[in-house]
């Protein structure tokens, strides 16, 4: 079967750089899709001309999807066009394919693999161990950092000089932990999922008869979503495949923003290197976006220099233009969002981290106007600089409290030892701790005034506005000092000052913030809701009538503040460009309004969104021929076909030179006059290439 009749058959629609991406079929393959360009369709396709194209066994065929919920979602688009029969081919995770590596191990050995522990397990694991390492219990936004950089190290494969750099940076001992964790796992007989892969990967590379084995049963590995998948599991991959095996690889480096998650683009940038030989194609063409908006986005994420050379081309007319709302603060943006959440079309709020989210669930929540988060996280709550905001703000309530007089007491600027607070304890026997020690004689002559001072100031604040009572802690109190020390941001206590600013005593305020949380907890995932909150991570792969860009303020998003991005080096350059990549992946999301806040303080990266008012005349004839090939050719010729068809007269149209008349035919040349110049052209290679459309 010909392709143009598969196409037929199956009443698929695909332009000219899809159809020339879905019959790749033999050797490696790179196909670079932009966002809005139909990748799935693409891969999906191809899938099926493979197997009712081809006739190639369907058992042969591997495709790997990022998640569980992406290979479901891939295997119901393939059914959905080719049915449900026996030539469906295998869609699994990396994760998939490593236990099924293990299991076959385990067999030839007569041995059962290790269990995979389940999350739950895993972070009762992390607490235990850190409780015994640390001395004190873990709060989960402590857990779930141990656990990130765990899967961290497992998946870009670190080592022990990397592990140490790790360790420096970290509030805690993680090298500790991650050696106990690794040997708590080695004694029961369990192994986590990064563990999986590292087994299988080592397997495969010390045993060439499993690798063998593999190679053989999966003769063709189509990857989808590329640039997000890890570098242990590139590794996996590149094995199975082989450096000349049948690999399709599909992803846009532009578009990595995992990152934390050990996400590494940098293997589809040495595709070509890995895989000597390799053909690259390109899918440049935006079907989703306004011109606006597709060539503001390009001319962004063309600063970036970890990349392939590629464009984004719009299909669809430029309409609305990107607007810029300038505020002088950050709850600025807030009533701007609230107004157009009440004009009734869907609107994406996006941002980069999920507190920034929580001073609008606060307002809409007490307004009474629907919304809708989108893979809602709750770490903010028992983050540290959270608890030990909310401790201060007990113990000014309760000046008994010791649990949280001892988080906080080593905070501030008191110079209080642990002997002296908990000796401060003992001598409360259950009154007020703050008047123990007034009664107190201390090793350094100025922690008396000081204590003497924090006293006052707990018994001052009782009774004002919570945040009044935040600031003071940060500066009168010193904690602020702290924060500095640590190279910890302000950004926690600036979403504790909005959530306060509503509330009249301390009481109120903390009961707002448990109020939140049991908010976003219960928050109902209503598919019509017309207002949707989402990380720039969790709306990947989506697309919204309107997106506003939230907190897109510098020391925010991006985090940190880069004077001078032009003269950044390793990795450095290499985290100040995936936060450009999560920014452009922010604003490709919206399909015919872009909306972005400029603050005073300075907004880097809506300074560097130029708005393109106007496709120049090379881009416009470029999209016009596209379409004209798009709407004209049905098929891809062989070159008899096309030395057949061609004469002297006809017109035609190249993908280099546009338009022209055959005015001479000696095949295998051709002689075609274009609009100022005549060329002498090989039907040959244009035909092999698809160069030329009659």
């Amino acid at each position: 079967m010909t392709f143009t009749q598969f196409l037929d058959t199956y009443n698929i629609s695909l332009n000219e750089e899809q159809k020339e991406a879905a019959q790749t079929i033999n050797g490696p393959c790179l196909l670079l899709a932009v966002p809005g360009s139909g990748k799935t369709t693409v891969l999906v396709t191809r899938l099926g001309y493979m197997i009712h194209g081809c006739d190639i066994n369907p058992d042969d065929i591997l495709t790997l999807t990022y998640t569980k919920a992406a290979t479901r979602d891939m295997r119901e688009r393939y059914i959905a066009i080719f049915g449900e029969d026996d030539k469906i081919p295998e869609f699994r995770t990396i994760n998939g394919v490593c236990a099924k590596i293990l299991i076959y191990y385990g067999k030839k050995l007569g041995k059962s693999p290790f269990e995979i522990e389940e999350e739950g397990a895993r972070t009762k694991r992390i607490a235990g161990i850190y409780k015994d390492i640390v001395k004190t219990f873990a709060s989960e936004s402590d857990i779930q950092e141990i656990s990130r950089l765990i899967t961290y190290v497992k998946n870009m494969d670190l080592s022990e000089d990397e592990i140490k750099d790790i360790d420096k940076k970290s509030e805690y001992p993680f090298k500790k932990i991650y050696e106990a964790y690794n040997e708590s796992m080695i004694s029961d007989r369990v192994m986590d999922y990064d563990d999986q892969m590292l087994f299988a990967y080592r397997l495969i590379k010390s045993d060439p008869a499993t690798l063998k084995h593999f190679r053989e049963e999966y003769r063709y590995i189509c990857v989808d979503e590329a640039q997000d998948t890890s570098k242990i599991q590139h590794m996996i991959i590149s094995l199975l495949a082989g450096e000349k095996g049948n690999l399709f690889m599909v992803g846009d480096e532009d578009q990595s923003i995992y990152g934390f998650r050990a996400a590494y683009p940098e293997a589809l940038l040495d595709f070509e290197k890995d895989h000597p030989g390799a053909k690259v194609h390109l899918m440049e063409e935006n079907f989703r976006s306004n011109a606006n908006i597709v060539y503001s986005a390009d001319a962004f994420i063309q600063k970036n220099q970890m990349r392939h050379k590629k464009r984004m081309i719009a299909i669809k007319d430029a309409a609305s233009e990107i607007r810029k709302i300038n505020i002088s603060t950050r709850s600025e943006q807030y009533g701007h969002i609230l107004k157009a959440a009440e004009e009734g079309r869907e609107t994406a709020v996006l941002y980069r981290d999920n507190e920034s989210v929580l001073p609008l669930v606060d307002i809409f929540s007490r307004k009474g106007i629907p919304f809708t988060i989108r893979n809602a996280e709750l770490t903010f709550f028992t983050n540290k600089v959270v608890l030990d905001i909310i401790s201060v703000m007990r113990f000014i309530i309760n000046p008994t409290d010791i649990e949280s007089f001892l988080r906080f007491f080593y905070k501030l600027n008191l110079f209080l030892t642990k002997e002296e607070a908990l000796k401060m304890i003992q001598n409360a026997r259950g009154g007020s701790i703050t008047e123990a020690g007034l009664k107190m004689q201390f090793a350094r002559t100025n922690t008396a005034e000081r204590f003497a001072e924090f006293a006052e100031n707990v018994k001052q604040f009782r009774n004002l506005a919570p945040e009044v009572v935040l600031n003071s802690i940060i500066t009168t109190m010193g904690y602020g000092n702290y924060l500095d020390k640590l190279n910890t941001g302000r950004a926690k206590t600036e979403i504790l000052k909005s959530i306060f600013r509503n509330a009249k005593t301390i009481e109120e305020g903390l009961n707002r913030l448990e109020e939140l949380s049991d908010i976003i907890r219960n928050n109902p995932n209503d598919p019509d809701c017309k207002t949707i909150f989402s990380t720039i991570h969790s709306s990947k792969g989506l697309e919204y009538d309107t997106v506003y860009i939230l907190d897109a303020i510098d020391g925010i998003f991006p985090e940190k503040i880069y004077r001078t991005p032009s003269k950044l080096k390793g990795k450095n350059l290499a985290e100040y460009e995936e936060n450009r990549r999560i920014f452009y992946v922010g604003i490709t999301r919206a399909k015919n309004n872009l909306c972005l806040f400029k603050t005073a303080g300075g907004s880097s990266f809506v300074d560097d969104v130029k708005e393109v008012k106007k496709i120049s005349a090379v881009d416009k004839s470029e999209i016009l021929a596209r379409k004209f090939l798009a709407a004209t050719v049905k098929s891809t010729m062989s070159y008899e076909e096309m030395a057949g068809e061609l004469s002297e007269g006809r017109k035609v149209t190249h993908k280099k030179f546009g338009k022209g008349i055959v005015v001479g035919i000696k095949l295998p040349f051709v002689d075609i006059q274009f609009d100022d110049v005549r060329k002498s052209l090989n039907v040959e290679i244009m035909a092999k290439n698809g160069l030329l459309r009659l």
